[in-house]
């Protein structure tokens, strides 16, 4: 899947996105990441001890974590595309071993149309 480019494509990556996650598809996911590109989560600094993971190496590492996981689900929101920033927000909620919330990952995406910079918020269970 390429890069987004308008409000369609938007949607169309982060249900492709979402599906990757429930899937457990690390490697789909990863491909989406320069070689270079780097993730910034809250997650990662609790099971890590840093915030921010870069590398694609890096990032199959740590995500390959979602594998051990007991349940594991996201449902896509929505999807809102800057056009002049290159960034696509994606607000899903997340179930993680039982346990909902929303979240929203920031997704900035280079010329190469690949993702430099990812990041990830969690909030408050969902309503």
């Amino acid at each position: 899947m390429t890069a987004p480019h308008d409000s369609a494509s938007a949607e169309a990556f982060a249900r492709a996105w979402i599906d990757a996650w429930n899937r457990r598809d690390i490697d789909a996911v990863v491909s989406h990441y320069a070689a270079d590109g780097r993730c910034i989560s809250p997650v990662a600094l609790e099971r890590t001890g840093m915030a921010t993971v870069s590398g694609r190496d890096a990032l199959r590492a740590y995500w390959s974590g979602a594998r051990r996981l007991a349940s594991l689900s996201f449902k896509l929101d929505r999807a809102i595309w800057d056009e002049r920033r290159r960034e696509l927000v994606v607000i899903y909620v997340a179930e993680r071993n039982g346990v909902s919330n929303r979240a929203m990952e920031v997704m900035a995406f280079g010329a190469d149309g690949l993702i430099r910079e990812g990041e990830a918020m969690y909030g408050a269970p969902p309503p």
